[in-house]
């Protein structure tokens, strides 16, 4: 028997392995949280297929998401990452990523994990939603502006309020699998 899935997903077999395995699933490891939070960042204007068939690349261009390392990229790693066809080459997002890891590790510091930060906001479990048709699932909310400006506040980019609930989505934060989705009572 056929499941039935969030339609935003289609046919493509690497979207249909993402929604039924990754997204909406709560994430609670810092390197998988700050690989999300960048790959939401670089997907700004684009579509998020678009990213996953990037993904591999990204983690091997950005030393497999390692924020101490990424803080570490100079001018000479930047132009390389520019220059790479495999990952999008956008100085600003890019450069974002190293402003992005830097804030990570300060929030690692102060809370003792980005996970305890981050979750602190759901009160570490995800919001249920039951929506029914994807024209009531939100852009954003009253939280991601929240968090947005929070995450701003510290020095992050590319964090506007429509990347943070598409990160909260992603990471398991909120559940926007559609009720007549299979994954909606799985979370």
């Amino acid at each position: 028997m056929e499941k039935t899935r969030c339609p935003w997903c289609g046919n493509d077999a690497l979207y249909v392995a993402y929604h039924d395995k990754e997204w909406g699933v709560p994430v609670h490891d810092d390197r998988k949280l700050f690989e999300m939070l960048i790959l939401e960042g670089m997907q700004a204007g684009l579509s998020w297929i678009t990213i996953l068939k990037k993904r591999e690349s990204f983690r091997t261009a950005f030393d497999n998401f390692d924020p101490e390392k990424v803080t570490r990229y100079d001018g000479e790693k930047i132009a390389e990452l520019l220059e790479n066809p495999n990952i999008i080459r956008n100085r600003l997002k890019i450069n974002s990523a190293v402003t992005n890891a830097k804030a990570f590790l300060e929030i690692q510091t102060q809370f003792g994990s980005f996970d305890k930060f981050i979750w602190g906001f759901v009160n570490g479990k995800p919001e249920m939603h039951f929506y029914k048709t994807l024209a009531e699932i939100p852009a954003k909310t009253p939280l991601s502006d929240e968090i947005s400006r929070e995450l701003k506040r510290r020095g992050f980019k590319f964090v506007g309020s429509t990347i943070v609930y598409s990160f909260m989505q992603a990471v398991g934060m909120v559940n926007d699998h559609l009720v007549s989705c299979f994954r909606h009572s799985l979370i």
